[in-house]
């Protein structure tokens, strides 16, 4: 017995590793098989390198006191002074708080809206009624803010806006809307939402339609309401897609929409405690003071705290549930 055993572990094969040259083959092999793909996705791949990974290294302006004649590596090296005014400055805080609680407006107000919207869609029985629809609510995703603005000028405007225009009809005083810091937020939220709304429930009305509809059979059979459909079918179904999307977004929390913001508020100077974002803080510090450094370390910040407000939110989602998580 003690021979046949040993006999068997002689014959018995050696494990070997596949070599390097074996892996690289395989990896060439697959992406020979993948080409189109590859090709496809060829020009996403382009614009992320030349766009986003390629001015990486101006970042590095942050940390300078930047002049053109020395350049970006050449400028003087002035550590973190450039974050230390923003901060001490109150600068930092406020543009970041307007940017955050924007954009959390925008992404949970969104969102309600959106599947609002979506499940409204979906309970529509006229096809024709329903196609006219999503086109009219689409519609606003494509009219330009430039034109919004200039729709907002046109009923908030003291001396010939429709809005004191029809206040003076009714005996009162005109208001200085312009001058209202106060009121701008509920503006700028309500003319976002009635641009993107429409456009982002086409998610969630395309997931409602890829439900299975034996689900709606069965329910229709066992007497459920619309109402009772809509809350033990419909909305369980949309959590993937809501906790997806507002993983993406959340990712963009500290992006503001520039082209909104200025084409609505512009340089009025009364409106920046309420209105200012980093964006246009920003653009004005590169526009009309020709300042680098400061733009540049405010870029930095938000793209730090964006980085790692995703990552955090991911990895609570992961320990939650891993099947939403996006990595």
């Amino acid at each position: 017995m003690g021979m046949q055993s040993t006999e068997r572990a002689v014959e018995a094969p050696a494990v070997t590793r596949p070599s390097r040259a074996k892996g690289y083959a395989s990896f060439w092999k697959g992406v020979s098989h993948s080409k189109m793909l590859l090709l496809m996705c060829l020009p996403a791949i382009v614009f992320f390198l030349v766009f986003a990974y390629g001015p990486m290294p101006g970042a590095y302006i942050a940390f300078t006191n930047f002049n053109y004649r020395d350049g970006i590596f050449g400028s003087p090296f002035v550590g973190m002074k450039n974050f230390e005014f923003l901060i001490k400055s109150g600068q930092l805080w406020l543009l970041t708080k307007n940017t955050v609680l924007y954009n959390l407006a925008f992404i949970v107000i969104g969102n309600v809206l959106q599947i609002g919207l979506a499940i409204m869609l979906n309970e529509i029985r006229s096809k024709y009624f329903k196609k006219v629809s999503q086109a009219l609510m689409f519609l606003p995703y494509f009219v330009s803010v430039v034109l919004i603005g200039v729709i907002a000028f046109n009923l908030l405007n003291y001396d010939t806006g429709a809005v004191n225009a029809l206040i003076l009809e009714t005996g009162g005083n005109p208001l200085k809307i312009y001058s209202m810091a106060g009121l701008w937020p509920f503006i700028i939220i309500i003319a976002h939402l009635w641009q993107s709304t429409g456009y982002g429930s086409i998610v969630y009305f395309a997931a409602i339609m890829g439900l299975d509809d034996s689900m709606f059979e069965a329910a229709a059979i066992d007497g459920a309401s619309a109402w009772q459909r809509i809350r033990y079918i419909i909305l369980p179904s949309l959590k993937p897609t809501f906790i997806i999307l507002l993983l993406f977004a959340l990712g963009g929390i500290m992006r503001g929409n520039f082209g909104l913001f200025w084409n609505l508020v512009g340089n009025n100077a009364q409106l920046y405690q309420t209105t200012d974002i980093i964006e246009t803080s920003v653009y004005r510090m590169l526009v009309s003071q020709n300042n680098f450094t400061t733009s540049t370390a405010v870029g930095l910040y938000q793209s730090l705290f964006g980085f790692v407000l995703v990552m955090t939110v991911n990895w609570i989602v992961r320990r939650i549930n891993p099947d939403y998580a996006l990595f």
